[in-house]
Formats: C-alpha cells, sequence, structure tokens
C-alpha cells in the first residue's frame, strides 16, 4: 500500500426531503447572495426550483441565477458565470442539478475570483489559489462531483473536454435527495451506473501490490452497484436502489476506493476526446463503450486482477487451467451488464465511424507530449487501436 492523503471536507445531508433546508443551510454560514446555478429546465418541470427559490427567500437569501447548463458544460457559460458572480458581489455558488451543473459551478466559483480566463485551468496553464464556496443539490447519481475534487469542462471552439483537480473544487456541502432522482429516465439513469462504476473501475485496475482492503471497498460498493442498478432501471422510484446509487457515486469519485495505490482514469481521458468531439455522446455512455474496448486490449498484461475482478465481482468460476479465458469472461459480463441496462458499448450503435480517431488520438497525447500510463503505455498509435475495438 502506497502513501496518501484522504481529505473529504464536503459536509453530507443525505435522505428525504433534505433539499428543503437549503436556505437554513446557507443561512448558517452566514452567506446573503448567492448564485443559484442549474441546467436546461428539468428541476422547474419537477418543481424543485420553486421548493429552493422559496426556501431561499424564506430564510433571507437573496440570489442572482443562471441556467442553461448543458450535458458536456461549455466553458462559455462558465464566463458568463464568473463575471455574473463579480458584478453582484456574489458570496457562494449553488448548484442544483448533477455533475455538469456542478463542474460548471466549480469553474465559475474558482473564476470568479481571478482575471485569468476559465479555460486555462482546465488546460493544465493555471493553478487555482482560492474559490468562492460551492454547495450542491445532487439530482443525478452519477459523477460523483458532489464530493470530488475534478471538474471537467468543454471548451467547444476547440472541441476539447478537459477536467483539471484541486482542493479548491471540493463543494463546502452537498444536499442528497434521492428522491430528486425518481424522475431520471432510463437512459441517464444507465449512464449514471456506468460513470460510477468506472469511478471505481479506473482506480481498481492499477498495478499497485497489497492493497487488499482498498480492493474489497471497491468490489463491495461494485456488486451494490450492479445490484441497485438493475432494480432502479426496472422500477425508477425504488427509493433504496436509487439511495445505494447516489450515496455509492460520491465514495466511487472522493478517493475512497483509490486510497493506497497508483490510480489514473485512463478510460475517462480517452472518452474526453470522443465526446469532446461528438458532442451528442453522454459521458457515460462514452465510457460503456471505452472501457470493453480498453480491458480487451491490456488485459493479458495483468490477468491475475482482471481474473480477480470476474470471480469477485461477477461470481465467475476461475479456470486455474486457463485464467486468461475467466479474465477475458469479467470482461464480457461488464459488457453484457452495460447493454443490459440500456448502454452502447460499440460506436456503430452510434453512428460514428473512424473518421476522427487520430485527431482524437493526437489530443489525446497532446500532440505527442504525453503518453497515458498504465498496463499498457497508451501513445496515439495504441490510442487509435483501443478506438478500432470500439467499432
Amino acid at each position: 500500500m502506497l502513501n496518501f492523503e484522504f481529505y473529504t471536507p464536503t459536509k453530507v445531508y443525505f435522505g428525504k426531503d433534505t433539499h428543503r433546508k437549503v436556505g437554513e443551510i446557507i443561512k448558517k454560514y452566514g452567506f446573503k447572495k448567492i448564485l443559484l446555478h442549474y441546467g436546461g429546465g428539468s428541476i422547474k418541470r419537477i418543481g424543485l426550483y420553486d421548493q429552493v427559490v422559496q426556501d431561499l427567500k424564506d430564510n433571507g437569501i437573496d440570489f442572482v441565477e443562471l441556467g442553461g447548463v448543458q450535458p458536456n458544460p461549455k466553458v462559455s457559460l462558465v464566463r458568463i458565470g464568473a463575471e455574473l458572480c463579480k458584478k453582484e458581489n456574489v458570496e457562494m455558488v449553488l448548484a442544483v442539478g448533477g455533475g455538469s451543473v456542478i463542474d460548471s459551478a466549480k469553474v465559475i466559483a474558482i473564476s470568479a475570483l481571478t482575471d485569468i480566463d476559465p479555460w486555462e485551468f482546465s488546460a493544465g496553464n493555471a493553478k487555482p489559489d482560492k474559490a468562492l464556496p460551492v454547495g450542491t443539490i445532487l439530482t443525478l447519481a452519477a459523477s460523483g462531483s458532489e464530493m470530488s475534487s475534478s471538474a471537467v469542462i468543454t471548451n467547444e471552439d476547440k472541441l476539447l473536454k478537459r477536467g483539471f483537480n484541486s482542493e479548491f473544487n471540493r463543494p463546502l456541502f452537498s444536499i442528497m435527495n434521492p428522491e430528486l432522482t425518481y424522475t431520471v429516465d432510463k437512459f441517464q439513469t444507465g449512464c449514471g451506473i456506468v460513470d460510477i462504476m468506472m469511478h471505481t473501475m479506473e482506480r481498481y485496475f492499477t498495478s499497485t501490490k497489497d492493497v487488499d482492503l482498498t480492493d474489497r471497498i471497491a468490489e463491495g460498493l461494485l456488486k451494490a452497484v450492479i445490484r441497485a442498478g438493475e432494480i432502479a432501471i426496472k422500477n425508477p422510484r425504488d427509493y433504496e436502489a436509487r439511495a445505494t446509487l447516489m450515496w455509492a457515486g460520491s465514495l466511487s469519485h472522493n478517493d475512497l476506493t483509490g486510497a493506497g495505490r497508483e490510480s489514473f482514469l485512463r478510460c475517462h481521458q480517452l472518452e474526453h476526446e470522443l465526446s469532446g468531439m461528438y458532442d451528442f455522446v453522454a459521458h457515460g455512455a462514452g465510457l460503456s463503450i471505452i472501457f470493453p474496448a480498453w480491458a480487451k486490449y491490456v488485459y493479458k498484461h495483468n490477468v491475475e486482477k482482471f481474473c480477480q475482478f470476474a470471480v469477485r465481482v461477477w461470481n465467475i468460476d476461475m479456470n486455474f487451467e486457463n485464467p486468461e479465458e475467466t479474465a477475458l469472461k469479467g470482461i464480457l459480463a461488464t459488457e453484457d451488464y452495460f447493454r443490459s441496462i440500456g448502454m452502447p458499448v460499440r460506436l456503430s450503435e452510434l453512428n460514428i465511424s473512424d473518421e476522427k480517431f487520430e485527431e482524437m488520438a493526437e489530443k489525446c497525447t497532446h500532440y505527442g507530449k504525453r503518453v497515458i500510463s498504465g498496463y499498457v503505455p497508451l501513445g496515439k498509435k495504441e490510442i487509435i487501436e483501443v478506438f478500432e475495438l470500439c467499432r
């Protein structure tokens, strides 16, 4: 087990009706004026917007608002939000939505206190040294952004999607009411399930030895998500299934399942190029295509770990005479599960050809300046070969 620091400062309010406390919570912190940030209108359709606004007013919290966050949140809206915060002397940002809204809010909160363009942080050209506090009301179990140090933003002009980590990205508090996810449709629920699993699996498939405790935590989380996902797909209003997914989403990306080991989200790097190039690709849908291809490309370089995954997570019998068969069955079981919850597992299902493979690979390697580490180091050639397996 490697040395590590585990830091989770976000206060979580979890359970039924917790969102109705948002005004009281903000008032206790002493904030008097906030930015209310949200997406494309779903929070208005389900009545959440009216509830939040009323609670803010009841507690004397002044606010300005900015809606319009899209999946794969755009840096152009972040710029508007940062300027709005500066103009209105906002003291904190309240994100009401899923990971896209929260990520947008995080970068707004950082950019509101500097003259540096927001994209410079995502591009790795600048590091934040302060930020406005961010609070969240989560409406989609998926990204784990409600407790994580990461934020991912898309530059629509450059067709680039980039993320960065900073402790200034950690929300001050997150309100998590599983009931708010009842209206999430089957596709977005499936995308969320994949994202939760992938945040765990990307940390799980590393070469660090002697991390059995962290492995067992990850495996337990995965098994719980697999079962809860099946239930939520069939019965969207099953509270316990939705609760399991929501809490698993937070634990999958607050670094718990990566403690004590080297971790790097390799499939996420490839997927960011995919949904950066094709904005219609949902993040979870991109990951459900990328992971099986990547796993088939690399599994022979750590058969033992892929066998462990197959046996412990998917209950596949170990073939001691042919361990590679066991490892491959675990990958295929994951692919079958993704398919069973309505997720694509091939680019052809999204009508995406190989036309942009080379360009995406060039962008992913930062035009030849990096190789993605892992069981098989991924340069431009290798990334193209993984994309080919996605077809």
